[in-house]
């Protein structure tokens, strides 16, 4: 059974940073591309950051470009998102999701696929 669990979330202050962690378990998450997906109260859905199997590309929304940075630790099961200038347009509740998709600017996923329950990150002053 596919189980994918954010950890991390919290309240943070502006420029501030923070790291989120996905724990993968049962499948072989090492052939599967892995992503952060967010969600603000009263909007979409939204792709974060897409890590392909293997770690060998990375994929991040023009949002984020130059202040996240994603990574795994297929050792481990694990990717993290590491957010730092954190703004409060960051404030939304997290997922890990897999597989993923992206391109220069963008970051997809599918419903059909696998969700975490989601961590709060909340960046206020």
């Amino acid at each position: 059974q596919v189980q994918l669990v954010e950890s991390g979330g919290g309240l943070v202050q502006p420029g501030r940073s923070l790291r989120l962690a996905c724990a993968a378990s049962g499948f072989n998450w090492d052939d599967y591309a892995i992503g952060w997906f967010r969600q603000a109260p009263g909007k979409e859905r939204e792709g974060v950051s897409c890590i392909n199997s293997y770690g060998g590309q990375q994929f991040y929304a023009e949002s984020v470009k130059g202040r996240f940075t994603i990574s795994r630790d297929d050792a481990k099961g694990m990717v993290y998102l590491e957010m730092t200038s954190l703004k409060p347009e960051d404030t939304a509740i997290y997922y890990c999701a897999t597989p993923c998709w992206g391109d220069y600017s963008r970051v997809w996923s599918t419903v059909r696929g696998s969700w975490g329950q989601g961590t709060q990150v909340t960046v206020s002053s």
